[in-house]
């Protein structure tokens, strides 16, 4: 029987396939190809059915493939790769990655996914990830240092995002402590870090990362804050996804290796130069209190340092929810 995932790389061009074309070429009945749309429309991705005529999807697309990624990654960085998974549909790459260390699964190891029913960003808010419009893209990453020694992962991840949106042409990009990739204010990318394991040893991290590249407008319609896309950015009508990806490992690779090597100090300045929230008023707000203030930088550890009215603070990333003050 063939896969959803076959039947979808005959309609990834965008036209009108009959189905006895479509069951022809997947050597199955009409029945079947049309019980393999029908799976496809309720998972979200939106097969027009023309009636008499045939599926397709209302727009061509790139479909995420494993292959073309490590062949766009560079050669240094492929080594620290255990493996690329593309999946059709999850809950969630995180999720699915976070399984799969406890599992057993090699550190390198990458899933990237057309379609997530349960995106989310850090205080488990929504992630909207509608079918091959974005990039879900998760990296597991066994380490020594512990939890309490990954403060900063998110502040470098963000730096490797940044880089890979430089090299596309985006070059107004900033990071919004400690996970927020905003360009003109609007929210073009985010970061999620999940930790398992010892507080000072052995620890699987997983690193999750979202970024608009083609967001339909009916799907942003429950996005509560402001957004932007690749495509709006760039003035493009199409995006390579497979192009991004292999972009984002790339950095994202060789910040991993030079933070497990000396930490922050390394990205202080570049940070600085990026940070969005420097110099300005913020609330921050814990669990049983908001504290306002201004914001004044990071510190070695990547936390957030504020002038308060009870004097200098700093904030962890974990602890806390992040509003510049209008």
């Amino acid at each position: 029987m063939p896969s959803r995932g076959q039947l979808l790389k005959i309609l990834a061009d965008g036209a009108l396939h009959s189905g006895e074309v479509l069951g022809s070429r997947l050597a199955v009945s009409r029945m079947a190809v049309w019980k393999h749309i029908r799976a496809l429309r309720q998972s979200g991705i939106p097969v027009d059915v023309v009636k008499g005529k045939g599926y397709r999807l209302p727009f061509a697309v790139e479909l995420l493939d494993a292959d073309a990624i490590r062949s766009m990654v560079s050669s240094g960085r492929c080594d620290h790769l255990a493996g690329i998974e593309t999946v059709l549909e999850v809950e969630s790459t995180n999720s699915r990655l976070r399984q799969a260390a406890q599992e057993g699964a090699a550190s390198g190891s990458v899933c990237v996914a057309e379609l997530q029913h349960a995106g989310r960003g850090r205080h488990n808010r929504q992630w909207v990830s509608p079918f091959a419009a974005n990039l879900y893209l998760s990296l597991l990453w066994r380490s020594m240092a512990g939890a309490t020694g990954l403060g900063g992962l998110s502040l470098v991840t963000g730096i490797a995002v940044v880089r890979s949106l430089t090299s596309f042409g985006i070059t107004s990009a900033g990071l919004k402590w400690p996970n927020d990739i905003l360009v003109d204010g609007a929210k073009l990318a985010g970061i999620l870090i999940d930790v398992t394991g010892e507080s000072t040893g052995p620890c699987a991290v997983i690193i999750g990362i979202g970024i608009n590249v083609s967001m339909p407008a009916a799907a942003a319609a429950v996005i509560d804050q402001r957004w932007t896309d690749l495509c709006s950015l760039t003035g493009r009508e199409q995006f390579s996804r497979n192009r991004l990806a292999a972009s984002v490992l790339d950095n994202l690779l060789a910040v991993i290796e030079e933070f497990e090597r000396y930490g922050m100090e390394p990205f202080m300045d570049e940070w600085q130069r990026l940070d969005l929230v420097n110099g300005k008023q913020v609330d921050l707000k814990l669990p049983n209190e908001t504290v306002p203030g201004l914001a004044c930088g990071i510190d070695s550890a990547g936390a957030l340092l504020v002038d308060t009215a009870a004097g200098q603070r700093r904030f962890a990333s974990g602890e806390v929810s992040l509003r510049v003050a209008q």
